[in-house]
Formats: C-alpha cells, structure tokens, sequence
C-alpha cells in the first residue's frame, strides 16, 4: 500500500514551469529514493509535498487524503517532517532549545529522547553547547533528530551527505537504516553509493519529469541505465 502518492504534479516558480506531470508512489515503510542530476527538479519535489511550493494542478495523497496546496503546517500536523538541504537548525540555540522547538508541547517524550541518543550520540555530547559550533555532521544529525524528535509517518530528507566526511556518512546510513524500520523515508540523494545502500524503492527525476522508476536494486545492477539516466560511470 502507498503511503505517499504524486499523481501529474506540476509546480511553478514565478515564469518557470519546474516539474511537468511528476508522478510516482512510495510504499509504506523503509527508504525510497528519488535521484537526478544536479536541476533535475528534487529539491522542489520535495518542497512540492510539503507545501512550500504550490503545486497546480495534480494531487499529492498522503493516507488516501490529497494535500496538495495545504499549508506547511497543516502539512506537518498530518505527520511528515521536511529535513531540508541547508540542515534548518538555529545555529544561536543550543542542542536542546532546537529539540524543544521541533516538540509540539515544548517537552520531550523520554523514550524518544534515548532514541535519538542511541541513533546520535554527538547530540548527548554536545546538549548544551550552540548549534553554529557543530561540525557539519553534527547538525545533519541535529537536523535528523529534529525531524524524529515526535512521531512522524514520512520524512522527507534533502541530501544528508552533501560535504561530509566518510566515517559521518556511514554512521548516518546506519542511523536512516535503523529510522526506516519504522518511519517511511523519502530521500533525495546524491551519493549514489549511499542512496542504493539504503533504498528499496526509487525513482529518477529528469528536467522535471519522471524518467524512471523500479526497485533499486534492478537499477544497481543496471549500470547502462545508471548512465543514461544519472551520467554514472561503471
């Protein structure tokens, strides 16, 4: 059963004319990956679903309910958090007061809480200390936790490991892996050896348009679509 649904969305920016009939499902539970070149239009599907773009026309389900055009907060009271490119942390609070921000109530749930410590043990480390004096792997995993702090059913993830170091990319696939057990992901990716060691599910984005969608695991093993579709080199 698909958890998410896009069926000929097209969004707009300005004069701009983005994505063109976009339409693809994520299955409940696990990862599912979006990928394209740098312009294919990712980003803004992602923005698209979380209502930060006005899609028009076309749908966008989420549990059999079309929020297309809802706002991003009622977007966000539905259950999908956004975890956006630009990590969207407040470098002049401390770990915790960004933690506080995501809850709806203000407080955190205890068990979530150690949760999040087991997936990110920086974020124990550095609790008190202003977001700005992470590394860039910490507030990616700051940025994560913020999106996990409470239940979510979708999150949307834009390029987690753009500019990190190896070692921080590993620990977060081990972390998206353990997060997809029982929050559906939909990632948009880069690092190709990332997304497929992650994704169930994927689709390829192309000026805007759908090329390609199928298992990942088809599409690994597939390495003249890869370069067709991606410019990926066997």
């Amino acid at each position: 059963m698909s958890l998410l649904s896009l069926n000929q969305m097209k969004t707009s920016i300005g004069q701009y004319h983005v994505l063109h009939d976009v339409t693809f499902e994520v299955p409940q539970g696990g990862v599912f990956v979006l990928l394209g070149r740098n312009g294919a239009g990712k980003t803004t599907t992602l923005r698209s679903i979380m209502g930060l773009w006005k899609p028009s026309p076309g749908s966008v389900t989420f549990k059999g309910e079309d929020i297309a055009g809802q706002h991003a907060s009622d977007i966000a009271r539905k259950g999908i958090a956004f975890v956006p490119e630009n990590m969207g942390v407040f470098g002049g609070l401390t770990v915790e007061e960004n933690l506080v921000l995501a809850t709806a109530k203000g407080k955190f749930d205890t068990t979530r809480l150690k949760r999040i410590y087991e997936l990110f043990p920086a974020l124990e480390q550095f609790w008190t200390k202003q977001s700005w004096s992470l590394s860039g792997g910490q507030k990616q995993m700051l940025s994560v936790a913020r999106a996990i702090i409470e239940p979510r059913e979708l999150i949307l993830i834009d390029e987690p490991t753009k500019g990190l170091a190896p070692s921080i990319i590993d620990a977060m696939a081990e972390a998206f892996a353990e997060i997809g057990q029982s929050t559906t992901i939909l990632l948009v990716e880069q690092n190709f050896n990332f997304a497929k060691r992650l994704g169930r599910g994927m689709a390829v984005i192309d000026d805007g348009r759908i090329a390609h969608t199928g298992s990942m695991a088809d599409f690994a093993a597939d390495t003249a679509l890869q370069e067709r579709l991606l410019s990926l080199s066997a």
